[in-house]
C-alpha cells in the first residue's frame, strides 16, 4: 500500500499529528529512531536538518542516509483510552535534497512548524519516497 492508498483516517493522521519517528541503520548496522518534523508533498514525506548547535560536520542521520538510504517513518496517536490508539509506518528510500531544489517541501514545512518561519534551516532536506505503507487504529 502507498501513501496515495492509505486509508482517510491515516492520511488524517499524517495530517494531524506534530512529529514523527524516523527509523535508520547507523554505520554499524545498529538501529536508530529519532523524532522529526515533517510534511507531506507531492506523494513524499520530507522532513528538514535545522540548526545543530554542537555540531559544524554533517550530522549523523545524513551521513547514514548517504550510505544506506532505506528508513522506515512511524506517526502515531496515543491516547490513556485504548480505543483512540492509532499509528501509520511508512517505508521507503531516503533522498537528501538540497534547500534549493525542495523549496515547495520547505515552504510546507514552514506552514506546519513556526520555528522554520522564523528561521529557515539549512538543510538538507530528507525525501522519503514511500514504496510500501501500514497502518492500524484501535477502532473503527
Amino acid at each position: 500500500m502507498t501513501l496515495e492508498e492509505l486509508p482517510r483516517w491515516a492520511r488524517e493522521l499524517l495530517a494531524r499529528e506534530r512529529v514523527a519517528r524516523l527509523a535508520f541503520l547507523d554505520d554499524r548496522d545498529r538501529p536508530r529512531v529519532l523524532p522529526v518534523t515533517y510534511a507531506v508533498v507531492g506523494g513524499s514525506v520530507w522532513s528538514a536538518i535545522d540548526e545543530k548547535p554542537k555540531q559544524p560536520r554533517e550530522p549523523a542521520r545524513v551521513r547514514y542516509l548517504r550510505r544506506r538510504p532505506h528508513a522506515a517513518l512511524c506517526v502515531d496517536r496515543y491516547s490513556d483510552d485504548w480505543s483512540r490508539l492509532a499509528w501509520v509506518q511508512l517505508l521507503g528510500r531516503i533522498e537528501i535534497v538540497g534547500v534549493a531544489e525542495g523549496a515547495a517541501a520547505l515552504d510546507a514545512l514552514a506552514a506546519r512548524y513556526e520555528p522554520y518561519r522564523e528561521r529557515t534551516p539549512p538543510g538538507p532536506l530528507l525525501r522519503l519516497s514511500v514504496e510500501r505503507s501500514l497502518s492500524w487504529r484501535a477502532t473503527g
